[in-house]
């Protein structure tokens, strides 16, 4: 069994407040998703977060093929963390952490995913040329829009 990590970093103008207050919207997922993934919150997202909280969406992240995902929110510290997990969607296992921590002129986002791929052997191979880029290349939207959103860090 093999589980990948993916661990980002962002450094951004704001005060953590202003940070927190937009991330732990589930509403504003969508505005950090590209476009092209169809990102559409189907329930859950109606009431700030709380650990429990369960969020359906769907996503059409690869071919066109729609998939329904499901996360629970299962840790929250207000104003510094929190964690989602897959109960059901395209992975085996999606463990995502999302820090907050306050730094000289602005906050540091950090985001830590622990991914399983199902399907064995064909699953694995499908990671460096399928997944691995297409979670690259959602990330890096993300920064740039929230770059857009909020400003370029400078120290």
């Amino acid at each position: 069994m093999k589980i990948y990590t993916l661990h980002k970093k962002q450094n951004l103008p704001i005060s953590k407040e202003t940070a927190w207050e937009f991330l732990s919207d589930p509403r504003n997922l969508k505005t950090i998703t590209p476009d092209y993934m169809g990102f559409n919150i189907l329930s859950g997202a109606d009431r700030p977060m709380f650990s429990g909280q369960i969020i359906q969406y769907i996503v059409t992240p690869v071919l066109g093929i729609k998939t329904k995902w499901v996360t629970e929110i299962t840790h929250v510290r207000e104003g510094e963390y929190f964690v989602d997990e897959q109960r059901f969607g395209p992975y085996a296992l999606w463990h995502h952490k999302h820090f907050i921590k306050e730094i000289d002129g602005g906050i540091e986002m950090e985001d830590i995913i622990d991914y399983k791929i199902p399907f064995g052997f064909i699953g694995r191979l499908t990671h460096p040329i399928l997944v691995k880029p297409k979670l690259e290349e959602i990330f890096s939207y993300r920064k740039e829009k929230l770059e857009t959103l909020f400003g370029k860090y400078k120290k």
